[in-house]
């Protein structure tokens, strides 16, 4: 059964499944594993026999049976749609593709096409790739890389096995540092152009590395995570109660919340004994009532899953969008939906730090003791459908100060004392509230108020697999160079956010031009692949009541913005401790406004989106 219902949770199952080894019989490995009390979700099947080899049969000829059958067998039963459910094939683990042994080389290269191959007749949903057993792997990444490319295999995903440690085997004199397991990884996804049916599963092995290690693998295409079961151990004399550590809790829940499947593995000679004492019981207690010899360690996953925090309604409505790409608002030129509308009308947050701005505003300017006859004239910009109209006159009500309030979106006609804006942007100045207000500047008295008086924009690098792949499937090279929103989930944030273009209003000069550049250098903690870049905002809207989405200061419930989001054509891989360095342009004219970005260390990338060549803000 799946890890179960959570409370709110309206997302994508979360499964776990079972690695077992090599049985001729697939009836008989999901019979034990999944068809029973208690069982599995799928099973990480092999569907090869390990002693099969090309040159063997070439040398001797078909003497063994095993040689001349070496897949397990019949594809009819189990059924088709159980094949494709329920079993995610195992390629053979001893396939070394970069071997010096031309031999094992070939024999590597064969076996690996023919089990692809059966893999995809039988349409199964993904295949476990064996974890590389050197640091060159370009011609095993290069034989991966020609099934990915296979039209007839765009259904099926290749999951890279790769281990959070180093392995007990020989395998791994590459394995030496947590670091080194990603660049494997990286050096692998590279060769093979980021495809997008290129996933990886982590191997946890016996230990976990230091928190900060896993940052590298936040925000990257994790499709499973292995749990072996000698990571698990109890406590007490209830020897079917298990418990992990605090270090691997804490992995496994930021995994389960970010959609990745759990894997139970067991070493050989305990599956060996334990499939025994399965099959024992199965004959003694009735297939109605088998109970899987491993559920003590699927219900202590299970368990897990059950303590992530509950959605909010909120969370659950917006779960269908997260990592979803939507095109910036074009305040001048589109006529936004009714729903775009309830979104920011509903932000009762939002309204309240302006409630509070507008209040301490008045308090400022008019005294009680000239409160009944002084009269405010207020200017709401960008009225819309009036929420922020409604919030004025509260906050009248509240400060007992009387007001004269013009709502209107494009055309002012009277001096004011007070000018009230909700243009602001996921990014601040990105639905133009720089011009915007610039032009209403006019009207406003020389000692007038604004209300936002500041806002800056703010940028970080973001590991963003899943934002990458949706855009390269739009197979346009230019949306590379288009600005987004989106509200990320399943990314890794490498730096702190830093501050990027600042607009204070009303300006100082009106001479001052709103085209801005700036150059940001990000030191990167641990090795990582930046996809782009995150944008937010913070925003003064009157002394020290501030609104924004910067995430060390974001203001708590809000939801009307998403995150921005500015996407590099080339992903650019950076080392542990290396910097980043990154130039942006705001950049405008007669008729548009446009930003232009690149980065310069540790490697050079185009100017994106040059002279608005992809995507802009028309001013009309």
């Amino acid at each position: 059964m799946p890890l179960g219902e959570r409370e709110g949770d309206t997302s994508k199952s979360r499964f776990i499944g079972v690695e077992t080894y090599f049985n001729k019989s697939m009836t008989v490995v999901l019979d034990n594993n999944i068809f029973l009390e208690k069982g599995c979700d799928f099973v990480v099947a092999p569907l090869m026999s390990p002693t099969y080899r090309p040159s063997l049969m070439q040398q001797f000829g078909s003497i063994s049976v095993e040689l001349r059958l070496p897949f397990t067998k019949s594809d009819l039963n189990p059924s088709a749609k159980i094949w494709n459910t329920k079993v995610i094939g195992k390629i053979s683990e001893w396939i070394d593709l970069d071997s010096p042994d031309q031999t094992l080389r070939k024999d590597s290269e064969t076996v690996l096409k023919q089990e692809i191959d059966k893999a995809a007749y039988l349409s199964l949903q993904a295949c476990l790739l064996p974890t590389p057993k050197r640091n060159t792997c370009a011609n095993y990444a290069r034989c991966v890389n020609q099934y990915l490319q296979l039209k007839g295999l765009d259904q099926m995903q290749l999951w890279l096995r790769i281990p959070l440690g180093k392995p007990d085997d020989n395998s791994s004199a590459i394995f030496r540092t947590p670091a080194d397991c990603w660049k494997i990884w990286n050096s692998f996804r590279l060769l093979c152009d980021h495809h997008s049916n290129l996933l990886v599963t982590l191997d946890n092995l016996n230990a976990l590395p230091a928190d900060n290690s896993l940052n590298s693998w936040y925000g990257e295409p994790v499709s499973a995570f292995i749990i072996h079961t000698d990571c698990f151990f109890t406590t007490g004399d209830d020897e079917n109660v298990k418990h992990l550590s605090k270090n691997l809790q804490k992995s496994i829940t930021y995994f389960l919340d970010h959609s990745t499947q759990i894997i139970i593995s067991e070493d050989r000679v305990n599956y060996k004994e334990m499939e025994e004492y399965c099959f024992d019981t199965c004959s003694v207690a009735g297939t109605d009532h088998r109970i899987h010899r491993l559920h003590p360690y699927m219900d202590c996953v299970r368990s897990l899953y059950q303590q992530l925090d509950p959605l909010s309604e909120r969370e659950r409505s917006l779960f269908a969008f997260r990592d979803d790409l939507q095109p910036t608002v074009q305040p001048f030129k589109d006529t936004l939906e009714y729903v775009a509308y309830q979104n920011s009308d509903d932000d009762e947050k939002k309204f309240t730090k302006y409630k509070r701005a507008i209040c301490q505003a008045l308090l400022d300017r008019v005294p009680d003791e000239k409160a009944s006859e002084i009269t405010t004239v207020l200017v709401v910009i960008g009225a819309g459908r009036g929420p922020l109209v409604r919030t004025l006159l509260k906050a009248a009500e509240v400060t007992g100060r009387k007001l004269k309030v013009y709502a209107v979106e494009r055309n002012l006609n009277a001096l004011s004392y007070l000018h009230v804006s909700d243009l602001l942007g996921s990014f601040g100045d990105n639905e133009l509230a720089p011009e915007s207000l610039d032009g209403a500047q006019r009207f406003l008295k020389k000692d007038g108020i604004s209300i936002p008086s500041s806002y800056t924009s703010f940028l970080q690098p973001v590991t963003a697999w899943k934002l990458h792949s949706a855009i390269k499937a739009k197979e346009d090279i230019l949306r590379f160079e288009t600005a987004y929103m989106a509200k990320m989930h399943n990314v890794a944030r490498l730096a702190p956010s830093q501050p990027l273009f600042t607009f204070t209003h009303p300006k100082s000069s009106n001479k001052e031009s709103n085209n801005r550049y700036r150059n940001l250098q990000f030191v990167i903690p641990e090795s990582a692949v930046v996809h782009g870049f995150a944008g937010y905002f913070d925003a003064t809207l009157y002394k020290d009541v501030h609104l924004g989405t910067e995430p060390t200061k974001a203001t708590p419930g809000v939801i009307t913005w998403d995150d921005h989001y500015f996407p590099l054509r080339e992903p650019i891989c950076v080392h542990r401790g290396s910097t980043l360095e990154v130039n942006f342009w705001r950049c405008c004219d007669y008729t548009k406004v446009w930003y232009e970005w690149c980065v310069t260390s540790p490697s050079p990338s185009l100017v994106h989106n040059c002279n608005a060549r992809a995507d802009c803000m028309w001013l009309n």
